[in-house]
C-alpha cells in the first residue's frame, strides 16, 4: 500500500519504510521525534482511494531521522549592458523522515 502526501508545497509518493527529505517544519509536543502528515491526497493499493481534495480520516505517520541541509544552489542575477551582477547562494533546511505507518 502507498500514499500520496502533501507537505511544504510538494507531493510525495510514500510507502511504509521509505525515507524522504521534507522541508523543515515545527515539531511540538512531548514526542518531537514523531511526525504526522494529515494532508493525504491518495491511498493506493488494490482498491485506490482518491481524495477530493483530501482522503477523509487518512494519516501518514513517520519518525524524524535527522535534520539536514539540502544542496547549495546559486542564484545569479544580471542585467545586460548595465554592469549589474549579483550572486547569492541558498541551502534549504530539511528533515529526513522515515515513514512508519499509513492509516486509512
Amino acid at each position: 500500500m502507498y500514499a500520496v502526501i502533501e507537505t511544504g508545497g510538494k507531493q510525495f509518493r510514500v510507502e511504509q519504510g521509505d525515507v524522504i527529505d521534507v522541508e523543515l517544519m515545527e515539531l511540538s509536543g512531548k514526542d518531537s521525534k514523531k511526525i504526522t502528515f494529515e494532508r493525504v491526497l491518495m491511498i493506493g493499493g488494490d482498491s485506490p482511494t482518491v481524495g477530493t481534495p483530501l482522503v477523509a480520516g487518512a494519516q501518514v505517520t513517520g519518525e524524524v531521522v535527522t535534520p539536514l541541509r539540502g544542496p547549495k544552489i546559486r542564484v545569479f542575477k544580471k542585467k545586460r549592458r548595465k554592469g549589474y551582477k549579483r550572486l547569492n547562494g541558498h541551502r534549504q533546511d530539511l528533515l529526513r523522515v522515515r515513514i512508519d505507518k499509513i492509516k486509512t
